[in-house]
């Protein structure tokens, strides 16, 4: 059965006209209790003998201020039949002034939660990340920030700039007057001390925001190598589909074919680019294809681009049969694998491996390992072996199951966080830039102590205070708390993300 559910605000000074919207509904039963439910009849206001609106609808009342919203709430769980649902929003404002009754604007509960300390900022981001999860990844990512521990967190920090702030404006205005347990010295020294440790813990939450928005925003992976290695064909067997031209001709892709989609709770998009080679005149390779057209000279442009800005690199190899060595071969491009080493992660993949049997399979990795040793190593980059052809669902080795295994792994890799600090996984891009703008005034602080120590002048308190002032005014931006004047303008763009009802 379907249920609709109606909620309708209050005063939160007082609970008489969520009692008349009740009673106008509900004439002849009393209010529920508090946080249980009740089966009650609705009835038009207007015809309370009459018109029935719902004879089995669930009534729930939430008194201020233990609400989702800090306020009187009164939830109606009606029939889901659309006739029914139009029947009681109509109804509702009969119950009372129409004046004192609107559709709620987008966000407007969760606005109200935060304006009545129900949720900090930074919970309510979290909140919002939630709602527009797509993957599992992203939803566990969203949900470590709803607990309000990194609010708590960041107001901590603040309080304690604050107070130790607070500290050395007492030295400019009470200096003279008043007997300190420290020196200027010593309390500038064990402020420091403070500031520096913070500065760690700011570093961790930064890091640690790259790994979540990895999960929120998706991971980006670029298949890159020479032409005719299998971009293509890898691409299609990932996907499940065809998504990209698969032809025996070199250089098919020329422009980036980009595909999204969720490969075990990951959010990823997969960009199959053109393949790279060097052009070298007809007279040395014996062919007139050799030569790069301004098409295919672009197109490897654009696939150097792409990989540069993935987060992930996937360079392809192939096994070919070469007539010059009269024997098989790992065809490589070597701008390929340098490229490679240079991305965030990457991988090495080596197609055709159903070409040969695994004892010469065996023998060509084991030479291009030494032949790669310098540009990429087994332990930092896995090498895998697949046939594009002779694809396999399973995870045995050498099937693109298995190497989609691997692939999971280093996404795991990406993204993953010691248990204890899975909650930084829910910082969100918004607050990593505050946390940097923050590192910054307190850096600028930790300079002015120093000169203290270095040149042996007297620190500038002033100045000095100033630097912690900014530091705990980016943190009162992250929570919506404290001097922040441009509180109003951040949470316009937080709360302009929300549906209607949340």
């Amino acid at each position: 059965m379907f249920v609709a559910a109606h909620r309708e605000r209050g005063k939160s000074s007082s609970q008489r006209e969520t009692s008349d919207i009740y009673q106008s509904l509900c004439p002849s039963k009393p209010i529920p209790k508090p946080r249980y439910a009740a089966v009650r009849t609705l009835y038009e206001p207007l015809a309370p003998t009459r018109n029935i609106l719902d004879s089995d609808a669930l009534v729930l009342y939430f008194p201020a201020p233990k609400t989702v919203t800090g306020e009187d709430v009164l939830e109606l769980h009606v029939h889901g039949g659309s006739a029914t649902v139009k029947a009681v929003l109509s109804a509702i404002p009969q119950c009372t002034s129409p004046a004192k009754i609107r559709y709620a604007e987008p966000g407007e509960f969760t606005r109200r939660a935060f304006q009545n300390n129900r949720l900090d900022l930074a919970q309510v981001e979290a909140l919002s990340d939630t709602l527009s999860a797509e993957t599992e990844q992203q939803r566990r990512a969203a949900v470590r920030g709803t607990s309000g521990n990194l609010g708590r967190t960041y107001e901590a920090w603040r309080q304690q700039l604050l107070y130790a702030r607070g500290e050395l404006e007492a030295l400019i205005d009470f200096s003279e007057d008043q007997h300190f347990d420290e020196s200027p010295a010593e309390l500038l020294w064990n402020v420091t001390a403070q500031v520096e440790v913070m500065l760690e813990s700011i570093a961790a939450h930064e890091s640690a925001s790259h790994r979540g928005e990895l999960l929120k925003k998706g991971i980006r992976i670029s298949l890159l190598g020479p032409p005719n290695a299998g971009k293509s064909s890898l691409l299609n067997q990932i996907v499940g589909r065809e998504a990209s031209i698969v032809s025996q001709e070199a250089g098919t892709t020329r422009d980036i074919v980009e595909v999204s989609l969720d490969i075990r709770g990951y959010l990823c998009t997969f960009a199959d680019t053109a393949g790279l080679r060097t052009q070298v005149s007809p007279s040395e390779s014996g062919k007139n294809d050799s030569i790069i057209g301004h098409i295919e000279q672009e197109g490897i442009r654009r696939a150097k681009a792409k990989a540069n800005e993935s987060d992930v690199v996937i360079a392809l190899a192939s096994i070919e049969w070469s007539d010059i060595r009269n024997g098989w071969e790992i065809r490589y491009d070597i701008e390929t694998f340098e490229i490679a080493a240079k991305a965030p992660k990457s991988m090495i993949a080596i197609n055709k491996s159903d070409s040969v049997t695994p004892e010469i399979l065996s023998e060509l990795i084991n030479d291009f390992k030494k032949s790669q040793i310098d540009i990429i190593t087994e332990n930092v980059v896995p090498l895998m072996t697949i046939s594009c052809k002779n694809a396999q669902a399973s995870s045995s080795q050498g099937s693109i199951g298995h190497f989609i295994d691997e692939m999971v792994k280093v996404f795991e890799n990406m993204t993953s966080l010691p248990t204890d600090l899975e909650d930084l996984l829910g910082v969100t891009e918004r607050q990593r830039q505050l946390l940097a703008a923050c590192s910054a005034h307190l850096l600028d602080f930790t300079k002015e102590a120093q000169l203290q120590v270095d040149d042996e002048r007297e620190v500038d308190i002033v100045l000095a205070a100033e630097h912690l002032r900014s530091a705990a005014n980016c943190l009162s931006r992250i929570t919506g708390r404290g001097e922040a004047g441009d509180v109003e303008e951040v949470l316009g763009v937080v709360f302009e993300k929300f549906c209607v009802g949340k």
